[in-house]
């Protein structure tokens, strides 16, 4: 089964990984057809695995030990992403230049009790709506610049996550599926 791996925490300042080191640790987990796509920890590969959990904790454990520290690994399918971009979770939101519209993918549940939409005390992160383990975030920009994850989003979300923008999450799945193919 392709399995994607998104990855938090690789390639910001002071925890770069060249791509060609990425592929070679998953590699080295005995994964089939590894690829990356761009520089911000999007690995596709397969793996007979079929338990989630025990798949995400080799692949946590093994970066951990290569790279020296903890990267959070949140693993989807193919048909996961198809299914959250047919959601068209943004549809609604009408964008202007001082917004992202994102998708945190998440290792744990998430509430389902949250009371959404909820909007972040500085007023710079909306939280939109959600799936089991993904929410679809708004940022808005502050003097140009985006929100920190730390904070709101991972008290609400949890530490364990990662964020991405739904125009690249489109491109990931675009990328998948053509290596599939």
């Amino acid at each position: 089964m392709l399995h994607i791996a998104f990855l938090r925490g690789l390639n910001v300042p002071g925890r770069s990984v060249r791509m060609e080191r990425l592929r070679a640790l998953f590699t080295e987990l005995g994964f089939d057809s590894v690829r990356s796509y761009i520089q911000s920890g999007n690995v596709f590969f397969e793996s007979d695995e079929t338990d989630r959990g025990v798949l995400a904790a080799r692949i946590r454990d093994h970066l951990g030990k290569a790279l020296g520290y903890e990267v959070a690994v949140c693993l989807r399918t193919v048909a996961e992403l198809k299914a959250l971009i047919a959601l068209d979770p943004f549809a609604d939101v009408e964008v202007t230049d001082d917004m992202r519209c994102c998708v945190v993918f998440t290792t744990e549940r998430i509430d389902p009790d949250l009371a959404l939409p909820m909007l972040s005390p500085k007023k710079d992160i909306e939280i939109i709506g959600s799936t089991e383990y993904d929410a679809f975030v708004v940022w808005y920009l502050i003097n140009g610049r985006a929100p920190a994850a730390k904070g709101f989003q991972e008290r609400v979300l949890g530490h364990d996550a990662t964020t991405r923008f739904f125009h690249t999450v489109k491109k990931i799945l675009a990328a998948a599926e053509e290596g599939a193919a």
